[in-house]
């Protein structure tokens, strides 16, 4: 795989994950304090606001999470990578990006049959707005993160530890 060839693509997907999340998160903020304000300052408020705000929760958390997994920044537990020498390391967080990235690919699944349950049912969450196309960023969340995960386990150590960094920078940096 010719590495040049996808740096250009691949910073045009990290990219527009950081636009959708700073998108997200700038809407959040601002139709929260939009619906304080008018619940505080005229007793009014917008009826759509409170359902739209609650999506805007899910769709921010799996871009965040997306991101976090871009930046190999996500939660793990690594108590036992302590204490393992190093040519077991590779293999053991082979092993994790492995499982992870299975457990991932399963809840993006169970989300793409949820998403594909809540299109034949019709299911309306807000005027003019189907249910299913609020929750397609469940299994394309979770879908990006199993193929992230996958990769994991494909690429050498350094390629996944510092995305951002050559490897021989990485080298250096041990």
């Amino acid at each position: 795989m010719n590495r040049k060839r996808l740096t250009g693509p691949l910073k045009g997907l990290h990219l527009a994950e950081d636009i959708v999340l700073m998108l997200l998160l700038g809407g959040l903020v601002a139709l929260a304090s939009a619906q304080i304000l008018m619940r505080n300052l005229l007793d009014a408020g917008m009826p759509w606001a409170d359902p739209l705000l609650r999506l805007l929760v899910l769709w921010l958390a799996l871009a965040g999470a997306l991101a976090a997994t871009r930046e190999n920044k996500h939660i793990r537990i690594d108590l036992l990578s302590r204490f393992l020498p190093e040519w077991l390391k590779s293999w053991t967080e082979r092993f994790t990006s492995a499982f992870t990235a299975l457990v991932c690919a399963l809840l993006a699944w169970y989300g793409g049959r949820l998403v594909w349950f809540e299109y034949q049912d019709g299911t309306i969450i807000a005027p003019g707005v189907p249910a299913w196309i609020a929750e397609l960023i469940i299994p394309l969340g979770f879908g990006l993160m199993a193929l992230r995960f996958a990769l994991r386990t494909l690429l050498p150590r350094e390629e996944h530890i510092r995305p951002n960094v050559s490897r021989e920078a990485a080298k250096n940096a041990k």
